[in-house]
């Protein structure tokens, strides 16, 4: 039996956090023992049995790897480590690292056999941060060269050759495992029933709302949709996704639901699902719509949309940032037949199969 740690910023609804709950699962079903350190004390999330769930701050622990703070996070993320090998009477046989900031406490940290998990584009992130300001860039990039010498796991191959071939993090080691997805879980909770799901013909969009998912061009594209579909968007902020709907001219036309722990069986019962982002670090909801039946459209991301949407799909795949082409491409699939069952990705990304893959590592 293996003892693993997975540290992460939060358990908020993002889908890094999703991808780790999956994996965790999927490791205590193997036998293994897992943990899950989380730095702030939120979770949006049901935790199933056997995960045991931590947080290491009785806060939102949004500034804890700042300069004047950083030291003492540390002290108490050892603490934490050393405490609770004590307590469990073994150490750690790997540590899985995810996002910012907790990746910079534990690479200045004396914690052993952690790996950092990139879930997505190291080039795009930057240049989103650019337009933040030159702190935000300064921080992000400083974030990422601190990955430098260590032990790197990408969540496609895209994002591994882009780091390989790039000039920001000289890693010691990078391989690609990608996300796991326990299939049958998926396709089951597809089924459970939910009244607030909409009789009427809707396409769908699962992502928080934020710059990288670009919402402005996936509203701009349903302008130009059938006027018999509606859309529905699942994230964290409709209030300000409406507002965003009403300057397209669009607002009418959309049912926002919010955040639902279950988003399988709002995707089984929609016409497809859009994702319209400029990057990815693979695109986790295109691969669950495939799961449940349900047609995707996708913006070609440079990274995990294409190793997704192969073979026929792979005529779904649309430029970024074109909204007539994305609007051309949602018009084709709701009147197109697609066999979905025979996807090739379905057999690469079994839950247990990438746990697997994981567990590996602490060999």
């Amino acid at each position: 039996m293996k003892n693993i740690a997975i540290v992460i910023d939060g358990l908020t609804g993002g889908g890094a956090e999703r991808v780790m709950i999956s994996l965790a699962t999927e490791m205590v079903s193997q036998g293994h023992s897992v943990t899950i350190l989380s730095l702030s004390n939120r979770c949006d999330y049901t935790i199933p049995n056997g995960i045991n769930v931590c947080y290491l701050f009785d806060h939102k622990a949004s500034k804890v790897d700042r300069f004047w703070q950083i030291k003492a996070s540390i002290i108490k993320l050892e603490a934490w480590f050393s405490g609770r090998e004590q307590q469990q009477g073994k150490p750690f046989d790997l540590v899985l690292s995810n996002l910012e900031r907790s990746n910079n406490l534990l690479v200045n940290s004396c914690i052993c056999s952690v790996y950092y998990i990139i879930h997505n584009s190291v080039e795009e992130e930057l240049q989103r941060q650019k337009k933040l300001g030159p702190f935000a860039y300064w921080y992000l990039l400083k974030s990422k060269k601190n990955l430098s010498d260590q032990h790197l796991i990408t969540v496609s191959k895209g994002i591994e050759q882009e780091i390989s071939q790039g000039l920001v993090i000289y890693p010691k080691t990078i391989t690609t495992i990608y996300n796991p997805f326990d299939i049958k879980d998926i396709q089951q909770k597809a089924l459970i029933a939910d009244s607030a799901i909409p009789k009427e013909a809707y396409i769908i969009h699962v992502g928080r709302l934020a710059k990288q998912k670009r919402h402005d061009i996936l509203f701009a594209a349903f302008a130009l949709v059938s006027k018999d579909v509606k859309l529905v968007l699942l994230c964290n902020k409709p209030e300000k996704a409406l507002k965003l709907a009403v300057k397209y001219g669009v607002a009418e036309r959309i049912i926002l639901p919010g955040f639902q722990a279950n988003a399988y069986n709002w995707i089984k019962h929609a016409q497809a699902l859009v994702l319209s982002s400029d990057y990815e670090g693979f695109g986790n909801v295109l691969l669950e719509a495939i799961a449940v039946g349900t047609k995707v459209v996708s913006t070609a991301c440079q990274h995990g949309p294409d190793e997704i949407l192969t073979g026929q799909l792979s005529d779904y795949l649309v430029p970024r940032r074109d909204p007539k082409a994305l609007a051309a491409a949602i018009n084709k699939v709701l009147n197109s037949e697609l066999d979905l069952s025979a996807a090739d990705i379905l057999t690469k990304v079994s839950a247990s199969q990438i746990a697997r893959q994981y567990l590996s590592l602490a060999e």
